[in-house]
């Protein structure tokens, strides 16, 4: 495919909106009370029948510290103690799951997120993957992609070489910004050093993956700035480099509120950071995969790109399009056969339903036949930057230019501006078009027609 990427600022100005992610579709603004336990574990029962693999997210909320810039559902404490009981639950979670989906279904992918997965002790960690390992069955090699989210500030070379030993095989860092008037504005002091110790030992002990996130758009950065993290971390070579939007909603995410937003870079400067990065990226030969993601040709994801199963699910961007995902912890998010469903999202409420002995979710949504065809659209878009028309017809039985003829005559005015071409076999999203693929996806989002609120990022 053609990994050419453009960056048109006027383009980008006039595009620039707010509008979901897609992680899913539809996204979790449409999931509802009336999902119950019972239409989950039909659907469970239901994709047992498919003898598909399975994924593992596992939601480790706790912080030592809070960083300012986090949207996270993230639970700071320094009472190392506090995660005790929340492990306690969430090991009746992976019971109660375990028992609906067959032990022939192997996890080909695991995730630990958070929060700060390695807040837990090296024997809680311990702990956890081995109830694990007796619910699920998990690859006893380096079969499966098995990753965890990593703060230096809390991981050492020991930490690194247990992580290594329980199975994890692909790591990714937090770092933000190495700035040190950037960090404090945040409230992440965190050394190149720290940084330095742990990537170089997931190296040194097997890791085949080593990915580092970045933010732009956070008090004080400034091109100049920004370029100098971004040297430290292309010197570093990690396989992939996410670099995301902040996006200020003091509102909505009450540590935001400890930002000061004059201290904030003005659009244009947030532009600028933007344009720079994406230069130095690909002139650092990394490939541009979509949506905040950058990686080396020879990285999985880039692969799967190539090879036309590059998926997207609540974790970003994956290559196992095939796999049932299972959400653990509070606010996990699980995908399973056509449903979507989430766990509750405070401590004391996922507490009292495994008290209980229910599980933990709280909402969710059922996929109907349109839900399926227009999250395969918007999945092909996003991951592939095209939409071949046969494939559509094929798995869903529709014709593309009928189905979808007022979408269609919507993106006639994108293909003016050069963000797409519509072809008859298909949609070819430009050059121009790949850092505003979320704009081209919206399009094909039923739910936003006449919708009077949108509790969004912006695209850009």
């Amino acid at each position: 495919m053609d990994q050419t990427l453009v960056f048109d600022q006027e383009l980008i100005r006039r595009y620039d909106r707010s509008g979901p992610r897609y992680t899913s579709y539809p996204t979790a603004v449409q999931f509802h009370e009336d999902f119950r336990a019972e239409h989950y574990r039909a659907a469970a029962e239901r994709s047992n029948a498919t003898g598909r693999p399975l994924s593992l997210y596992l939601h480790l909320p706790f912080c030592d510290t809070v960083c300012f810039y986090c949207a996270c559902n993230k639970v700071v404490t320094k009472d190392r103690a506090r995660s005790r009981p929340y492990l306690e639950r969430l090991y009746r979670e992976i019971s109660l799951q375990g028992e609906l989906f067959d032990r022939s279904r192997v996890v080909n992918q695991l995730h630990w997120g958070g929060g700060t997965p390695t807040f837990f002790s090296n024997d809680e960690m311990q702990a956890l993957m081995e109830k694990t390992r007796q619910h699920f069955t998990l690859h006893e090699d380096d079969g499966g992609e098995y990753s965890i989210e990593i703060d230096p500030r809390e991981a050492r070379a020991d930490t690194v070489a247990l992580l290594r030993r329980l199975g994890f095989n692909r790591m990714s860092l937090g770092v933000q910004d190495f700035d040190p008037k950037v960090q404090r504005a945040v409230n992440r002091i965190q050394t190149e050093q720290e940084t330095t110790e742990v990537m170089n030992a997931a190296r040194a002990y097997g890791f085949g993956s080593v990915s580092v996130d970045l933010i732009y758009g956070l008090p004080f950065q400034q091109v100049e700035s920004f370029g100098r993290t971004l040297e430290k971390i292309l010197a570093l070579q990690p396989d992939r480099i996410s670099i995301f939007n902040y996006a200020h909603l003091p509102d909505l995410f009450m540590p935001q509120r400890r930002i000061n937003s004059e201290d904030l870079p003005s659009p244009a400067e947030k532009l600028a950071i933007l344009q720079h990065s994406i230069e130095s990226l690909t002139a650092a030969g990394y490939l541009y995969i979509g949506m905040d993601h950058f990686a080396k040709p020879s990285d999985e994801l880039a692969r799967a790109q190539r090879e036309g199963s590059l998926y997207r699910n609540f974790q970003g961007y994956s290559t196992h399009a095939d796999a049932d995902l299972i959400g653990l912890g509070a606010t996990a998010i699980s995908q399973v056969d056509s449903t979507y469903s989430q766990n509750v999202r405070d401590l004391e409420p996922y507490y009292a339903r495994l008290d209980q002995g229910d599980l933990a979710l709280f909402r969710g949504v059922e996929l109907n036949a349109d839900d399926r065809l227009r999250r395969d659209v918007i999945t092909s878009l996003i991951c592939h930057f095209q939409l071949d028309y046969s494939k559509i017809a094929h798995n869903h039985g529709v014709h593309c230019p009928d189905y979808f003829s007022l979408e269609l005559a919507e993106l006639a005015a994108m293909e003016n501006d050069g963000l797409l071409a519509l072809l008859p076999t298909g949609i070819q999203v430009q050059p121009k078009g790949k850092l505003l693929i979320r704009n081209i996806c919206m399009v094909f989002d039923q739910y936003l027609r006449g919708a009077t609120q949108r509790r969004f990022s912006k695209v850009i």
